[in-house]
């Protein structure tokens, strides 16, 4: 019976394991470049890893072919992750490719260039500068209604990357507009066909846009180039015009742009562009653009600017009240899990009153198990800890727009000890320590997430296309004594309004990588943001 038994036993287990599925499924792991190197970029590439993207940025340069660009170098992760198909070894990036990487999934990736190509295109007697529209191929130049459309003459052409040819080659020539004009434009044996119109007007001047500010206001004009240009601005509530300084002003061509600046906050005020010239009797003439009305913005500071106010919560030092509402905030949740918190109140402050926060950096853990935590202190929220990594929240709304930021700050640096290879920063070794305090004004839906995890590292990018304004201040030599430092803000634009600032203070810059010096030290007292220039 036993030897009848036993094999259908065994028949039974075999028929059984026949009907069990291996429907386990294989983890969601999103590979993820790391880096990604072209010949001839002029800056680091843009790395989104929310949205799978890649930006490179190349220069206007006789030896860039956008259609077959070289790719040199490119890193990704995890280590087993790979790009399915082909080595990426060339691009045509006139436009976005696509590639796929795959770990246990195929994930589409979007490479894209920024192509910095320096156009121009101008006719003389024109209004403003001419709109070039390099996606459809198109240029737009307006001129006023006394000039001969039949012979415009041509005072500048520009239109493809520099080695580029043009046929027709217009610049210097008298050419008939009275309908559109075509181009031919070569580049690395690739032609686009470009369209130049020319429009008519009977007006002499624009006021293109006014955008207010608290203390400033930006005004933006078109006229013919060379003509007395300029304008002129009151308040609401009077009827006397007031002229905006010459040097006040920047021209390019036609077009005209001012500062002005000494403005009084939630103040209304009315601007206008103007022109002056000669007609043919020897009359001066004052011509007169579209009068904009618009209000400047108030005064707004940031809550506990003065860095007063701290709780212990446990390990966790908070810069904020208990029971009060924060603001600012630090990476202590995650030093806290390794060690103990390494950005703190201090009594050492600028005015030797009150509290201030001393940022220390410091190698917290044991061995293997320990890691270098840069002392940091933000505008935003510890969202959690991943692993030993942090997904922060950079950014507080805020719909302003100051000029620069001021803090008193003092620095102690030492060498740079700690710079795992992996990070790409290893050749700082023995290197001073930086400490680096950054503010930026930004529009996205959202505040700015942060994740230094390797294999979902998202860090802020000062270029990225949310980015209004953006200013930075560092130092890699001690700061002895407290100094108030400036950090001018850089705007790209000045109609966009911010719906997010983010603040940021570090004792070592390169803290996002676990780069830096065990016992580097910033303190930072009394932050304040200014909107006059």
């Amino acid at each position: 019976m036993k030897k009848i038994f036993l094999p259908l036993v065994a028949i039974m287990i075999l028929g059984l394991a026949g009907c069990i599925d291996n429907d386990i499924p294989y983890p969601r792991i999103q590979p993820n470049f790391t880096s990604f190197e072209v010949e001839g970029q002029n800056r680091v590439a843009q790395i989104d890893t929310l949205n799978r993207k890649v930006t490179v940025y190349l220069p206007d340069a006789a030896d860039i072919d956008i259609y077959n660009v070289k790719v040199t170098e490119y890193a990704i992760t995890p280590d087993d992750a790979k790009v399915v198909g082909d080595a990426i070894t060339t691009l045509d990036l006139s436009e976005p490719q696509t590639i796929v990487l795959s770990l246990y999934q195929d994930y589409d990736w979007t490479i894209q260039a920024d192509y910095q190509v320096d156009r121009e295109f101008q006719v003389k007697g024109e209004i403003g500068t001419s709109t070039i529209d390099p996606v459809n191929h198109r240029v737009l130049a307006t001129v006023p209604d006394n000039l001969d459309l039949s012979a415009l003459e041509v005072t500048a052409m520009k239109l493809g990357p520099v080695g580029s040819t043009q046929s027709p080659d217009l610049a210097g020539q008298s050419v008939d507009f009275t309908s559109p004009v075509t181009v031919e434009v070569t580049s690395h044996g690739h032609v686009e066909t470009w369209t130049i119109y020319v429009d008519v007007t009977k007006a002499n001047v624009f006021t293109e846009s006014v955008d207010a500010w608290t203390r400033v206001i930006w005004a933006y004009g078109n006229a013919q180039a060379g003509r007395d240009n300029g304008f002129e601005y009151r308040e609401a509530t009077s009827l006397d015009w007031i002229t905006v300084p010459s040097d006040w002003i920047e021209h390019n061509g036609g077009d005209f742009t001012a500062r002005i600046i000494h403005m009084e906050p939630a103040s209304t005020y009315v601007v206008r562009a103007y022109t002056k010239y000669t007609d043919t009797e020897g009359n001066t003439i004052t011509e007169y653009g579209s009068e904009i009305e618009v209000t400047t913005g108030v005064e707004q500071q940031v809550p506990n600017a003065s860095l007063d106010e701290w709780w212990l919560d446990g390990k966790v030092w908070c810069p904020w009240a208990e029971g009060g509402e924060s603001y600012w905030d630090t990476g202590n949740k995650g030093a806290t899990t390794l060690g103990s918190s390494n950005s703190v109140p201090t009594s050492d402050t600028s005015t030797g009153m009150g509290q201030a926060a001393m940022l220390q950096t410091k190698f917290v853990g044991l061995g293997l198990l320990g890691k270098l935590a840069a002392g940091n202190l933000f505008a935003g929220v510890y969202v959690r800890t991943d692993g030993t990594n942090g997904v922060l929240s950079f950014g507080r709304e805020f719909d302003q727009r100051p000029t620069k930021l001021k803090a008193w700050v003092k620095y102690n640096t030492v060498d740079i000890d700690y710079a795992p290879a992996a990070y790409g920063y290893s050749d700082l070794k023995g290197q001073p320590d930086t400490c680096v305090v950054w503010c930026a004004l930004i529009d996205s839906d959202t505040p700015c997430e942060i994740r230094t995890n390797p294999s979902n590292r998202k860090l802020f990018d000062e270029h990225a296309d949310d980015v209004i304004a953006y200013g930075r201040f560092q130092s890699g030599s001690n700061i002895d004594n407290y100094t108030q430092i400036d950090v001018d803000l850089n705007y790209v634009s000045t109609s966009r309004v911010p719906r997010y600032i983010l603040i940021v203070a570090s004792a070592s810059k390169y803290g996002d990588f676990f780069t830096g010096g065990n016992g580097s030290v910033l303190y930072i007292d009394d932050v304040s943001l200014h909107y006059d220039y």
